[in-house]
């Protein structure tokens, strides 16, 4: 499938429902009115997701001054995020794609067969998808300054 028939800057972002790290129901469109931060990355408990994810933790007070909704999607279960997120003290929800429907839907996907690809998605209070960086080999994780900077414009 080419990247074209994927969302892309300019475009509504597609509406998905998943459940998050406690098994409770996060609909993307309950957040509307807020810049949304979609970060999707491949696995719990690997090595470059645990610093990508141990890295928005650490600028966890930069994030939440700009008042957006920043959630982690992978095809991890609940328990799994439940797990993560507890190991390294995460103060973002995760959201299990378990059937990587939204990844797909998204088109974060990895050269690699099977794996979501490391991506940042933001979205403006509109709906609006204003940022996209999708990583497919995703040996390098998003820097939190271009996220920031990239809410910070859709705020606009």
């Amino acid at each position: 499938m080419a990247n074209t028939s994927h969302p892309q800057e300019g475009s509504n972002a597609p509406e998905f429902v998943l459940p998050d790290g406690d098994g409770v129901s996060w609909r993307l469109s309950h957040h509307r009115g807020k810049v949304v931060v979609l970060l999707f990355y491949p696995g719990d408990e690997t090595p470059i997701c645990t610093r990508q994810m141990c890295s928005v933790r650490d600028r966890w007070e930069d994030y939440l001054a700009t008042g957006a909704e920043v959630v982690g999607i992978s095809t991890n279960t609940v328990e799994s995020h439940r797990n993560f997120a507890a190991h390294h003290n995460l103060p973002l929800r995760l959201l299990a794609d378990v059937d990587r429907k939204v990844a797909d839907l998204y088109g974060a996907n990895s050269i690699i067969p099977g794996k979501v690809a490391r991506s940042v998605f933001v979205i403006n209070p509109d709906g609006v998808i204003t940022y996209r960086d999708v990583r497919p080999l995703g040996l390098f994780k998003p820097k939190d300054d271009d996220t920031i900077a990239a809410i910070k414009a859709a705020q606009k």
